[in-house]
């Protein structure tokens, strides 16, 4: 095969030009989007309103914060009057509410010598003796419930107060089981087996009882209720004068 020649451009065919671009089309400014120009009158509209709420949140928070302000001061008060008005019923009324004013509280320890005896035979036979050692409490109290509209009297000036109560009482005892116990326990023939085959706890019974009255008459004997009494008088004095009041009289009705 024959190898055609190079073809070279001739002045009868003119060489072929690349395409020339076309000029891209400037962009037409009046297609911009409003929001895209500082000078139209939509962005300023928007900007006022901006303006326009904030304002209106600044005077709100203001408002909030005055308001605040008075509602604490006319709390506090720090220059006001403060008026306390210490009558003879609202005293009395709170000492009613107090029912009872547990004053004083008492120890007791006794010792009871139960002993029971047959008429004609010896103790081995018949005859029982125990030795129990009994611990409890009493409690002395002020009845504070019945005081009557005239048991509290209170000066002009309300600057003295005077009251009248009854004497102080006693509790019923309450021996305490832990700390009680039976020392010494002696019997006959006839009465071992008497409890073995009964088994009765009318003796315990018996014994519980009569160390609940020895430990009451102690407790009688005692300054239990003269040491409530005291008690009862400096609660009372100090309640009072937390009140205001300078001069407290407490007096107890006379013994019976």
């Amino acid at each position: 095969m024959k190898s055609e020649p190079p073809t070279h451009p001739t002045p009868e065919t003119p060489a072929q030009k690349p395409p020339t671009p076309e000029p891209s089309t400037p962009s037409d400014s009046s297609q911009t989007a409003p929001y895209d120009r500082p000078d139209m009158p939509g962005r300023s509209a928007r900007r006022g309103g901006w303006v326009w709420r904030l304002l209106v949140g600044g005077i709100a928070f203001i408002a909030l914060l005055a308001g605040g302000v008075w509602l604490a001061w006319t709390w506090l008060d720090p220059f006001g009057d403060k008026v306390t008005e210490r009558g003879g019923p609202a005293l009395l009324q709170s000492i009613h509410d107090l029912s009872r004013f547990e004053a004083a509280s008492g120890d007791f320890q006794v010792v009871v010598d139960l002993e029971r005896d047959a008429a004609f035979l010896p103790d081995a036979i018949k005859g029982e003796r125990t030795l129990f050692v009994a611990a409890g409490g009493v409690d002395a109290y002020v009845d504070f419930a019945a005081l009557s509209g005239d048991a509290l009297t209170v000066s002009d000036d309300r600057t003295a107060v005077a009251v009248r109560l009854p004497r102080a009482r006693l509790e019923k005892p309450n021996l305490d089981n832990d700390r009680s116990y039976v020392f010494a326990h002696q019997r006959g023939l006839f009465d071992r087996l008497g409890d073995f085959m009964s088994g009765s706890p009318d003796d315990q019974r018996e014994l519980y009882t009569l160390a609940e009255k020895k430990i009451a008459e102690a407790a009688t004997a005692g300054d239990l209720r003269a040491r409530a009494e005291q008690n009862t008088k400096a609660m009372l004095q100090g309640l009072f004068k937390s009140l205001g009041f300078t001069k407290v009289t407490v007096e107890f009705d006379a013994a019976p």
